[in-house]
């Protein structure tokens, strides 16, 4: 009787993407050094939406890089439909990268009969047939919960840190939250600058009124002080440019934004130029396109980061390892 243990074959890594950011997926696959696997994706005329991988994926390891930038709804199902795709083709892993999660916001009921919009998000990757996530800067860090598999929390942290450092003075910085419940976030951030001083901007949010929420006064000292303002996101660019206004009247030397994701819907980009912040940084998870660029804007890559987190996945290594094991 033969009683050898026959080795499986290794598994071919393969890197897919669909319609949303195919900047940054060429980025990932440069910085690994192979290409990304052809992939057609069109919409019918009704809107509906057609993908289909144009090689073999039977047996491979697949990363789908998918953002979940505007319009959303497309970007998402979209990689829902690259998931089932690759599921009915044979991978033999399935990796969603989604650098920018939607709906991620809605992690919580605020009121009676709302849905918990992140959590269905996160059903219906697990149904399509995702067996883990990869995602940078969750809204909150309890999404993970939400998806019954492996989720790689990644952190922009280290790579806004690096830049943000060389752009004020470390001996007169004060890191500021845009709210209360940023407050562990501006912690992080204010250790990795050398424990300089804390403060946050009190403000007061209508739960009824999407994207609007009004800055009232910051709270700790940031007179004379080069101020960074840090948040997970910019969306419509309201709450961030009331902040800085608001450090700005309290006599702040100068402020800082740095933000991990950029979607700059709407009015963002002419609120941000117009605020009075000097710089106002964010990373490329998010396509941002010429219209939505200011003079002030600096947008930071994250294919780096995705690139080694991916790495280790596929090497069955630790992701952990790469931010300090935080992630």
């Amino acid at each position: 009787m033969n009683t050898s243990i026959h080795s499986v074959p290794d598994r071919e890594l393969v890197l897919a993407t669909g319609r949303a950011h195919p900047e940054l997926a060429a980025a990932v696959a440069r910085e690994l050094d192979i290409d990304l696997l052809p992939v057609s994706a069109y919409d019918f005329a009704n809107s509906e939406t057609y993908v289909r991988f144009s090689e073999s994926i039977r047996g491979t390891d697949i990363f789908l890089i998918q953002p979940h930038n505007a319009p959303v709804n497309q970007s998402l199902m979209e990689l829902l439909l690259m998931i089932d795709a690759a599921k009915r083709a044979s991978a033999d892993r399935i990796t969603a990268v989604v650098p920018f999660l939607a709906y991620a916001r809605q992690d919580k009921k605020s009121r009676g009969r709302e849905p918990i919009s992140a959590r269905l998000v996160a059903d219906l990757l697990k149904t399509a047939g995702a067996d883990r996530i990869m995602s940078i800067d969750l809204h909150t860090a309890q999404i993970q919960g939400f998806f019954d598999g492996p989720v790689d929390h990644l952190w922009a942290m280290p790579v806004l840190v690096d830049y943000v450092r060389t752009r004020v003075d470390l001996d007169n910085v004060t890191v500021v939250s845009p709210d209360a419940g940023r407050i562990r976030v501006a912690e992080q951030w204010a250790g990795k600058l050398g424990g300089c001083p804390l403060a946050f901007v009190h403000k007061t949010r209508d739960v009824t009124q999407p994207n609007k929420a009004t800055a009232n006064r910051v709270v700790g000292e940031v007179e004379g002080r080069d101020c960074v303002l840090v948040d997970d996101l910019i969306d419509t660019g309201g709450t961030i440019a009331e902040a800085v206004k608001v450090l700005m009247d309290a006599g702040a030397k100068s402020v800082v934004v740095a933000a991990t994701h950029g979607p700059l819907s709407g009015p963002a980009p002419q609120r941000l130029h117009d605020c009075g912040a000097t710089e106002v940084v964010v990373t490329d998870t998010l396509p941002i396109e010429p219209s939505k660029r200011f003079p002030e804007l600096t947008v930071l890559p994250v294919a780096p980061m995705l690139a080694r987190a991916i790495r280790q996945v596929f090497d069955d290594g630790s992701v952990t390892s790469l931010f300090d094991g935080n992630s």
